[in-house]
Parts: structure tokens; sequence; C-alpha cells
């Protein structure tokens, strides 16, 4: 059997091979209009061993390029003719100047070009690869490069960018030496220049197909364009599952795609999978993408988990990108495995930047069919992990994560094909943090040396004693941070004063005035006020004019102080997801703890359980409540991070959109789950709500994520009973709901005695039976006994299954109804 396997495994690769032989033969889609390949520094016109023809700029091609020499004209130099052979044209020579130097094209039509600048750092003659130090800008506004030394990277660099060419507009690059030192200036240089023009709206937006938008994952959550005034710069483009494609294997663009593992893949578990090639080509007839946006090698191969493997984990891929730029993120799909041919065959979860980003990823749903190519773009702003300005190199990751055990899916796998990222330009520049480190200064002659000893002498004691300070101040700011929990920050972090300043990132969440929030609820006005809590009251109140939120003030003598104030808005601000209730900003000025959220249309869960004049909610709604609910708590015991507990979990913290959407609120009481395997809990002073608290938790102090989980339990049984957990109106056997229940079900009257009366005849005796039982499960007094959120989560799908059964005789898992704006 092994040996079958074998044979057929061999058999597909032999194939694959065959066709990457041949696919120059059968691979260009798009016949670029303008392409041009400079060899800088030769002299005549070179042909490469993949058939391209490098032009040298030694020569006159004036009909293709100006050459500007610069002030001070250095000759092009060769490198060592045994470094390199001709398979690494164009870097076998380059073009060097201490000076500025120019290249100009003015026969580029009205069109997105892509430019490709490539450097080689070594010894040519002269001059020191250390000492190449420049910029690169595009027609003397556009920053490429700023302060560049390829030197720190040793081995050679391709740079690819993307630019809009405007009418009547000449396209200009420009090496601008860094001569600050004049002693050992330094110096700017180029191996090789290409210049292919490319479609129109192969990564631009066009603006009359919104289909393409970019999905933003901001906290705006708005759509994202890239306007034909933006340049990209292409950090990373992988064929996923498979070897490099080269640049002559490329759709006639000659882009690049590297394999992505051992680069990118956190583990090579995942599977590669390929298609067997040859007669079979993707299907394009939809028009869901061009054939020319990726090659056919990118589309026929892929990484999975396997339809046979039953280990949970998550298929990450890592790319360090420089931080303060917004990135567009293009991801690949295309099913090409025979079992995936309908909806809901493979339906898995996408972060990218820890960001869930698609929900419920089903390529037959986005593509129309098997075979067919797609691909999904996104935009995400990368922030320093400080919050400062300042530019460092930071992880951008993408994972894909299988659907939970579910009905929302077949087969519990996961499928990508490919990845492209960008990053998009801010403010005309393009420059991020560059590969060098420190800039070594040229080496001093014995005589320099003696004169200048006293100076270094004296600058290295100026030195040590900075590296002393430094020393000595992180030492006090680890001490601090020992006391510190990573969430619940202290007052000390912040320095609030009178004028509202606060070292909080602005990426985070908006930091509003008071002026603005006077202004949003008419002065507080009491006609605002739209609920009262613990923290104080909410009203609401419009921003910028039309935009409705919710505005929470803290009120005077409230238990919930600084402490909970600062850890809403940094749990908040930095956790994401379509079930916990979006924090727009926080206010801190004249004494004020203000936090601003997206309003909830249609208010708490309560308030359409009991106590209120609202239309008391069928029984499927309250399962989609439920759930919705169910997958917040979820992403913040195990998507998150850090695991969560949220610790106060209560019907009046789920609150309702306009479209009856649930999602998880109040977080100011949350903490850290355990961190460590040998961890179980979380030892902590008792915080909760009366009716809610995990017995565990007010008996032993001993809070976990099952803590939670009873806090749900709870929850649930108000959904079931529409009643408040304790009920002192009542008598005294019947006060505590709990204990009720549970005293009901062993008496099998749970019908007869709990159940709310508007809900009794739209539950059947199954679903009520796999509800109780979840119910009972969540209600254990031994934590370790409780089910955990995810199996909390599978049983409500279920349960809404056999709700959906009842009401209309037959469930189509594809089908995903009332219950789409689940995850």
């Amino acid at each position: 059997m092994a040996n079958s396997i074998n044979e057929k495994f061999h058999t597909k690769i032999t194939l694959l091979s065959l066709y990457l032989l041949l696919f120059p033969l059968v691979a260009n889609s798009y016949n670029p209009d303008y392409n041009l390949a400079i060899n800088c520094g030769f002299s005549t016109n070179t042909t490469a061993l993949d058939s391209r023809i490098w032009v040298g700029d030694n020569i006159d091609n004036s009909n293709l390029f100006t050459f500007i020499e610069p002030k001070t004209t250095n000759p092009s130099l060769k490198s060592s003719p045994n470094s390199l052979s001709n398979i690494d044209i164009p870097l076998t020579t380059a073009r060097i100047s201490l000076s500025n130097f120019t290249y100009s094209f003015s026969s580029i039509t009205n069109t997105p070009v892509f430019i490709s600048l490539h450097f080689y750092p070594t010894s040519y003659q002269n001059f020191d690869p250390s000492n190449a130090l420049f910029s690169v800008k595009v027609n003397n506004n556009l920053t490429l490069l700023k302060n560049f030394s390829p030197y720190y990277e040793k081995e050679k660099i391709t740079k690819e960018y993307c630019i809009q060419i405007k009418p009547n507009e000449k396209l200009s690059i420009t090496f601008i030496p860094n001569n600050i030192n004049h002693s050992n200036p330094y110096y700017a240089f180029i191996n090789g220049i290409e210049i292919v023009s490319m479609p129109s709206f192969l990564y631009y937006t066009d603006l009359n197909d919104p289909k393409y938008l970019l999905k933003s994952l901001d906290f705006d959550n708005t759509e994202y364009q890239i306007h034909n005034d933006k340049a990209l710069e292409m950090v990373y483009r992988v064929n996923v599952g498979q070897n490099q494609v080269p640049p002559n294997q490329d759709t006639g663009m000659f882009r690049n795609w590297d394999s992505d593992f051992p680069l990118y893949l956190e583990k090579e578990y995942p599977q590669s999978v390929s298609t067997v090639y040859g007669s079979d080509h993707p299907n394009y007839l939809n028009n869901t993408i061009p054939n020319y946006t990726a090659p056919e090698a990118v589309y026929f191969t892929a990484r999975s988990y396997g339809m046979d493997v039953t280990e949970d984990y998550n298929v990450t891929w890592n790319f360090k990108v420089d931080s303060s730029f917004t990135y567009m993120v293009r991801l690949h799909f295309c099913e090409f495995d025979l079992l995936i041919k309908n909806k809901g065959d493979r339906v898995f979860q996408i972060f990218i930047n820890d960001i869930l980003a698609e929900q419920y990823a089903d390529v037959i749903y986005w593509s129309g069919g098997n075979m067919i190519p797609v691909h999904k773009d996104y935009a995400v702003k990368m922030y320093s992990q400080n919050g400062s300005s300042e530019i460092e190199r930071v992880n951008l990751s993408i994972k894909l994560q299988r659907e939970p055990e579910s009905i929302y899916t077949n087969y519990r796998d996961v499928i990508m094909n490919g990845i492209e990222i960008f990053k998009i330009s801010d403010k005309n520049n393009l420059a991020g943090l560059n590969p060098i480190k420190h800039i070594i200064p040229s080496s001093p002659n014995r005589r320099s040396k003696s004169k200048k000893s006293p100076i270094v002498m004296f600058a290295l004691v100026g030195l040590s004693c900075l590296l002393l300070a430094f020393i000595m101040g992180v030492i006090v700011f680890l001490r601090r941070r020992r006391f510190e929990s990573q969430f619940e920050m202290k007052e000390s972090h912040w320095k609030i004063n009178n004028e509202g300043s606060s070292i909080l990132p602005s990426h985070l969440c908006r930091c509003f005035t008071i002026v603005e929030i006077r202004a949003a609820t008419n002065n507080f006005e009491d006609i605002f006020i739209i609920g009262v809590g613990g923290f104080g009251n909410v009203y609401k109140g419009y921003i910028d004019g039309l935009i409705p939120v919710a505005i929470k003030r803290r009120k005077l003598g409230s238990r919930q102080g600084l402490n909970e104030f600062m850890n809403e808005i940094e749990l908040l601000s930095q956790l994401r997801h379509i079930h916990l209730v979006s924090l727009i900003g926080y206010c801190n000025e004249d004494a004020e703890m203000i936090l601003v959220y997206d309003f909830m249309e249609h208010g708490t869960l309560r308030e359409h359980l009991y106590g209120s004049d609202n239309e008391p909610l069928r029984w499927n709604q309250r399962l989609n409540i439920l759930l919705c609910a169910a997958r917040g708590l979820h992403y913040l015991h195990e998507g998150a991070k850090h695991n969560i507990i949220h610790r106060d979990v209560k019907s009046t913290n789920i609150l309702l959109d306009e479209k009856w959407v649930a999602k998880v609120s109040d977080f100011g009481l949350s903490k850290v789950g355990p961190t460590g395997i040998s961890m179980t809990h979380v030892s902590t002073m008792v915080k909760g709500s009366i009716g809610y608290l995990d017995p565990e938790c007010y008996l032993r102090n001993k809070l976990t994520l099952k803590s939670d989980v009873y806090s749900f339990g709870v929850v649930l049984l108000e959904v079931l009973c529409a009643r408040p957990p304790l009920d002192h109106s009542l008598d005294k056997e019947k006060v505590n709901m709990v204990a009720l229940f549970k005293k009901c079900y062993n008496e099998g009257v749970i019908v007869e005695e709990m159940v709310d009366p508007f809900i009794k005849d739209s539950i059947t005796s199954e679903c009520l039976k796999c509800y109780c039982e979840m119910v009972l499960s969540c209600l254990h007094g031994d934590g370790n006994q409780r089910m955990s959120m995810s199996d909390v989560v599978g049983t409500l799908e279920l349960a809404l299954k056999l709700v959906m059964s009842g009401e209309d005789g037959k469930f189509d898992a594809t089908q995903k109804g009332g219950s789409k704006a689940i995850g």
C-alpha cells in the first residue's frame, strides 16, 4: 500500500516537473506594451539564459532611454569575472557614481508599470562595498529608497515597484549618494533596471468594478481603494506549496514567485498538494479574474491539512514588514480537488495579523466552481510594537484555521495557493527600515589615530556613561513591569492630566476631546441616556455629525475606576472580532473617564427577555443570538493572541445590533488567562455579577476559562426561562434560577415549571434535551467537567439545526441563512 502511494506521489511530481519545463511555452497570458531590461554599466546588448535581452547603457539607446551623466563621471565597472556567470545577468556589471545620476524614459504610455531595481553588493575596483549609501527617487517626487545600504544584505537584492505613469509625463529614476562622508565619500550604484507595463487594474482599484475593493482590516472596517496616485512596493510574492516560479514562467510580466518553505511557512506540517498537470487548465470563462493574474503553477499547487488529519493547528505564514505603512495582502485560491465541488464543502477561517479576515472562507462560493481561480484582497495597517511613529520591523502573519466542529462544512480543511504583499506609499514615500544597522566609519591612518585618541577616549567615556544609564533605566523599568499585568495597566502608564494627554498609542483608537463628547450628548442631557451600569450612565450620541455611538461615562463613586477604564481600552483596541463590541475611542479630560463604542440598535439581550415592553424573541432568534455571543467568547478563549477571561458574562453584556447580531461587551474586568502548560487557573480577587459567578471562583479564588462557561450557562438559562438569575419576588425555593433548574430537570418538569411560555410550542423535545444537557454541563460545580466554549458553539449549532429541521423538514449546511453573520 505504501509503495503504491509513493509511486502515485512520484508520478505526480514527475508530471509537475515536466509541466514546469514546458510551462514557458504556454504561460504568457499578457503581452506588455512596454518591456525594457537595462544591463547597467555594460557596453553591448546581452541575452540571458532565459532568452531575455538586456540592453547596455554604455551604447546609444536614446530611442529607449536617456542616461544623464553625473557631474563627476565615473566609468561603468565590472565585477570579478569569476564571481558570477551569465545566469546572473544583469549582476555582472554596475553603474557607480559619487554624484547623482538619472535614467529617463519618455516613450512609456499612460499606464502603470513594474519597476525592478537589481543590486549586487560586492567590491567594484576601488569602491568599498560598505560605502554604498544612497537614495532613489522617481520624478524627483516619490522616494523609493532612502539611505539605502545593500552591503548589509550580503547577497543580490531586487526591489520591485508599481507606479502609475501620468499622461505626457516622463519617467525618471534618480540615484542620490549620501554625501555626508567627505573623507571617504559614499556612492550610489545600480546593476540592472527593468520596466514592464502592466494591466491597469491588476493591483490598482477599478472604481467601476466594486467587486475587487480591498477589505480593510483596520478598526474602521471600511473598504479600501488603491488609487493611481499611489505607488506600491512588492515586498513578498509567494507560490504556496511548491517551488519558486521564476520570471520567465510568469504570465508575461517577469514576476518572480518565491517558495513558501522554509522562509515563510511556520511549520512544514501542512501538506503541499497539487493537481496532476496535463490537458486541464484553470477555468477563466466566468471572468472571476483575468488569466494573467498569476501563473498556472501557482493555482495548481497549494497547502492544506489533508482530509484525514485530526490534529488542530493554525497554518501560519510570517512576513517581516515595515511598521507605519498600510499593506495590500492578496491571497490566491483555486479548488482543484475533485472532492471539493459544491458550496460548503470546504469552509475555513482566515486571520491576517491576528485579525479575523474571513469567518467563512469558501473558495467554491467565491469562484463559482472547481478549477476556477480567485483572489481576495485586504488592506492592513501595520503599527510598531510600542505604538510609536518610528519605523521598525514587525511581523505580519497570515493564518488559516479549520472551521470548528460545526454544520457549516463537509470537510474540515483549509487551502491557499499564493500570497502577494504590497506596501502602499504614504505621502510619496515607500522607504522603510533599511538592512543597515550602523554606518562603519572609514579606517583612519596611524597619524590621525594618534591625534584623535583623546577625543576617542572622551567619546568612549561618554558612551560608557550613557550605556550605564541605559542599563539602570532598563532595570528600573523591568522592576516596575513585574508588578503590572499585561492588560490591567496602572495609572503611571497613562499620565492622565487635565489636558487629557495620554501615552496610549493614537492608532489603537480615537482620543476624543471633552468638547466633542459634550456636543455629541448635548452636554450629557438625561434624554440621551439609554442605559445605566456599574461603570455609569450610557448615552446615545452622534459623532462627526451623523454616526450614532454609545457613550459610557464613569459616575462618581463607581466601584470601577482607572484600572477598569484602561483595561477596557487596552483590550478592545487590540481585539477585533465580529462578535465583540467595537471600541471607537475614549476621553480622559477634566477628570472624566469616557468610552465610546459602536451604537447597538437593539440594546441588551436582557431587554428582549424580561423587564421591558419589547416583543419576546422567537426561539430560533434566541439561539442565533446565543451562538453569536458564544463565538465571541470562544474567540477570547482560543482565537486571541492570549487567552482572555471575560469575568463578567451576563445578559446585559450581550448587545444586539440593527441586524440582531450579538456582540459581547464590557471588558473592564477581563483578565489574561493561564499562560503556561502547567498553569490551570489564575488566582484573583472575586469580581463579577451576583447570580453569574462561578462557585469555584468565589469559594476558592480560582479563575479559569471555565468561569466564563459557567456564567454563560446562567445566560443560557435566562434565555430559556425569561427570568433573572435571582428573583427575590418569588417563593424562597424559586429565587435561585440555577438551583431551581437542576431540581426541575431531575424531576422531569422543565417545560411545565421553567420554559418561557412564549416559546414552549416552538421547542421540540429533541432540541430541549440537547439544550438542557448543554446547560447542565456549563453549570457543573467542577470546572474541569464543564464543556469548553468551543463545545458550546458546536452544541448551539446543533440546537439551531434541530430547530431548522423541525421548521423546514430539511437543513442545508451550505445555506447559512439567519446564522450567516455568526462567527
